[in-house]
């Protein structure tokens, strides 16, 4: 069965940090590009950050350039996106995806982690 189970969202004040973790299990997790995804209220899903499927490559969001940083353990089967200097406009759900880069119709959602940035 396959589960992506997403933790390490919460309440932060504006500057702080957080650091997400996306825990696979059931397929074969080295194979698959890993990407972040938010969505906040009333608004789309957007992709936030990916790296491939060796961790040799990540892209960024423009609006978390510089701020975010996406990196995977294969060796523990989990993807991470560490957060520093959250603003408000972070505020959201927060999902990891696994996306199998040739097979595209691989695909898998997390169920998401809430992450809330307010003084």
């Amino acid at each position: 069965q396959v589960q992506l189970v997403e933790s390490g969202g919460g309440l932060v004040q504006p500057g702080g940090s957080l650091r997400l973790s996306c825990v696979a299990s059931g397929f074969t997790f080295s194979n698959y590009v890993m990407s972040w995804y938010r969505q906040a209220p009333g608004k789309e899903r957007d992709l936030v950050a990916t790296i491939t499927s060796a961790g040799s490559t990540t892209t960024y969001a423009n609006s978390v350039k510089g701020r975010f940083t996406i990196s995977r353990s294969n060796a523990r089967n989990t993807a991470f996106l560490q957060m520093n200097t959250l603003e408000p406009e972070d505020t959201a759900r927060y999902y990891c995806r696994a996306r199998h880069p040739v097979s595209t119709s691989l695909s898998y959602w997390g169920q998401g982690t809430q992450v809330t940035v307010s003084s």
